[in-house]
């Protein structure tokens, strides 16, 4: 899968953005569907719907292709996987960052007790 642009991402992530988008994207992982069936569960216009649906699918994440009357849309896995890929990177990044945080700190405590613990003058 070639790395998203910049462009491409900021598209993606706008679309992401949005908790009705994000809703349909997850019926259309049941399959693919029409717009009428689209609408149903949300208190929005068709209108409204397909302008959620141009969104998604400017973004790439979803298709729409026509049969006579009907123009049903479908998921494109690949968008979201360019997606996924570009946050592992930092997830990667940051939990190794996380991780070298962690043995600094746990370094430094170990010498703090060692300090504490050293020689006594009790004589």
């Amino acid at each position: 899968m070639p790395t998203l642009t910049e462009h491409q991402l900021d598209r993606t992530f706008a679309a992401l953005a949005d908790p009705t988008r994000r809703a349909i994207l997850e019926r259309l992982a049941e399959g693919e569907t029409s717009v009428n069936d689209l609408a149903r569960p949300f208190r929005m216009s068709l209108p409204a719907v397909s302008k959620h649906l141009k969104v998604l699918e400017r973004a790439g994440l979803i298709t729409r292709t026509r049969r006579a009357q009907v123009r049903p849309a479908r998921l494109e896995p690949a968008a979201l996987k360019g997606a996924s890929d570009w946050l592992e990177e930092y997830r990667d990044l940051w939990e190794g960052r996380m991780d070298r945080l962690d043995a600094y700190l746990r370094r430094t405590a170990a010498n703090e007790e060692g300090a504490l613990d050293g020689p006594r003058d009790d004589a």
